[in-house]
């Protein structure tokens, strides 16, 4: 190539890059959104009711709060002044009971705001108007919403808990469009009225939006990232029961697998589960798991951090000492270890389809949440109360618990796979969506909200006796197999072991997940790693079922799935001891 050739060709190079770069630099500005500003009320709290509408709402009072009058349990700091606004939509009589029905709401609006919405998805079969603090999440969290200067909002989901009837938190399943607006429909109404209301009272509209919740509050973030995909740009969803109809099933079917082995109690004449395999069982299981997987992570510190290494690793079978007679401190009986197996491998239908995942085996299942969930609240009101009311269809007579001397746990024992199944997908007359149509997200891949930029940030309990962690797992596998590596830069899961359901347990359990998440949308910071912290006495809301081996002010580093926190090398008791990696082989 001439001289003259070869240096034009550098000189129309250089430009080239040089305009590659300034069209590079301007669309990357394009697409920054301004930094969150906040601000103050335009118009005066006592005010707002007359000055905002909205179809089919009801303000019923604000009132405003002043600085320091409010104080939330665990936490040191007093609420700031704030404005509290509770109404309802959509108020009708249900056509089948003839009942008042409503979707309720609380708003809490800072006087000092930071310029961003918080919708505090609440759990169970709500019912329940819970205060709109902006719970984090975690166990005994030290902040909340409200006081970081967030507009949160709270809601029943659609219906009130009825104390009228033993069907109790139930009983709104009779109603379709209670089922509907429990399932989906709340979210959706109370969304776009929020944040009108918040653009009223300050002037403004928010900047960004996030959906926090657990539990079933965790669905609602899977469900509105599905159903609602430009509507909140971060989700925090932990101990995410997006499998909620199935779950349930789970639940009575495991309570199945113990009465056999249970005794009735005196004083109610009912099986008692809790007999079938009493704490100290449990807690032998527990450390068996412990023996077999703690050091899997590369440091034996009661703490299971390889959690599906462990899942490959231990079999109760072979792991658990067996005893010819009744259960010792050193061994269980074979009938004991066989009903155990059972219930942790799940139901499956007579032609062998899972119904739901495993459970995973951690040396939580000794916590006292697990026990709770898995011998008391599977046969009671709960798991049977919300099967039989609103996750089959038609939901189940009165009956059950009022008349014929019937009661739930007979209702949870009778629960047949065959024959009860189906009705979790059945439609009929009036009950036009079925269970598992309004409580699941209709695309689990959720690519809208993801397509959109939508950010989800999801946090599970290694021994979470309601909701799966394995069935969490599997699912972020699904979206990890269609959209491959760049999954992380839109959806991230963290494990914490030992946890039980959405806290407790001998777990670390005091994570700032919220902070990481508003970090990923607002700085495009996506969480590394996030750090967790036990709560020891000396805590903000001490954790009783910490192991006397740890320090009670240990920490420990969680890493996003499938990594996993490995031990490097220090203090045995910090979080920047360990390192994340690959999981192991």
């Amino acid at each position: 190539m001439p001289d003259a050739a070869r240096a034009f060709f550098r000189r129309a190079l250089h430009l080239a890059t040089w305009v590659l770069g300034a069209v590079t630099l301007l669309a990357g500005c394009a697409s920054q959104r301004p930094p969150v500003t906040g601000g103050t009320p335009a118009v005066s709290c006592n005010e707002l009711a007359a000055q905002f509408s909205w179809p089919g709402l009801r303000i019923g009072s604000a009132e405003p709060v002043p600085d320091g009058a409010v104080k939330v349990p665990g936490i040191a700091q007093p609420m700031p002044a704030h404005c509290v606004v509770k109404g309802a939509m959509n108020e009708r009589a249900g056509p089948v009971d003839g009942k008042p029905y409503a979707i309720g709401f609380e708003m809490r609006l800072p006087t000092a705001w930071n310029g961003r919405f918080f919708y505090q998805a609440n759990g169970g079969l709500d019912g329940f108007v819970t205060p709109a603090y902006g719970d984090i999440l975690g166990g005994g969290p030290p902040t909340n919403g409200l006081l970081q200067g967030f507009a949160v909002i709270s809601s029943d989901a659609g219906h009130a808990f009825d104390r009228s009837t033993p069907i109790g938190g139930g009983s709104f399943g009779l109603d379709p469009q209670a089922r509907r607006d429990y399932g989906y429909n709340a979210v959706a109404q109370l969304t776009p009225m929020a944040k009108a209301l918040v653009a009223r009272y300050y002037g403004k509209a928010p900047m960004r939006s996030y959906l926090v919740g657990t539990s079933n509050g965790g669905r609602h973030g899977f469900v509105t990232a599905s159903r609602l995909p430009d509507a909140y740009d971060g989700i925090l969803a932990t101990a995410p029961g997006f499998n909620l109809p199935r779950a349930a099933v789970a639940q009575v079917w495991g309570a199945q697998q113990l009465a056999p082995l249970a005794h009735k109690s005196d004083k109610t004449g009912l099986l008692d589960l809790t007999t079938a395999v009493p704490p100290a069982s449990v807690a032998l299981v527990a450390q068996a798991v412990l023996r077999r997987c703690d050091a899997l992570d590369g440091l034996a510190d009661g703490w299971i951090g390889d959690l599906v290494a462990c899942q490959r690793a231990f079999d109760v079978r072979r792991d658990v000492p067996s005893c010819a007679g009744a259960a010792t401190q050193d061994c269980l009986p074979a009938a004991q270890k066989e009903a155990l197996a059972r219930m942790f491998a799940g139901p499956h239908t007579a032609g062998g389809e899972a119904v739901y995942a495993p459970m995973a085996w951690d040396p939580g299942v000794a916590g006292k949440g697990w026990a709770q969930w898995k011998q008391e609240y599977s046969v009671g009101p709960r798991d049977a109360v919300a099967l039989a009311y609103v996750f089959t269809t038609p939901p189940a007579s009165p009956e059950v618990v009022t008349g014929r001397g019937s009661t739930l746990i007979d209702f949870a024992l009778g629960f047949d796979l065959t024959r009860d199944l189906p009705r979790i997908r059945a439609t009929e007359g009036r009950y036009t969506e079925s269970a598992m149509g309004f409580m699941t997200p209709p695309d689990p891949l959720m690519k809208d909200f993801i397509d959109h930029g939508g950010k989800l940030l999801v946090a599970h309990g290694s021994a979470d006796p309601v909701f799966s962690p394995l069935d969490t797992i599997a699912w972020y596998e699904r979206l990890r197999a269609a959209r491959g590596e760049q999954l992380g830069d839109s959806v991230r899961l963290f494990l914490i072991p030992g946890m039980n359901h959405s806290r407790g347990g001998p777990a670390a359990d005091q994570v700032d997940l919220l902070g990481a998440l508003v970090r990923w949308v607002e700085q495009g910071q996506a969480p590394a790693s996030v750090v967790a912290a036990a709560r020891g006495p000396a805590s903000n809301a001490p954790n009783p079922e910490l192991p006397p081996s740890w320090s009670p002010t240990r920490t420990r580093l969680l890493c996003p799935y499938p990594q996993v926190a490995r031990y490097r090398s220090g203090d045995p008791e910090r979080a920047d001891s360990f390192v994340c990696t690959a999981p192991g082989p």
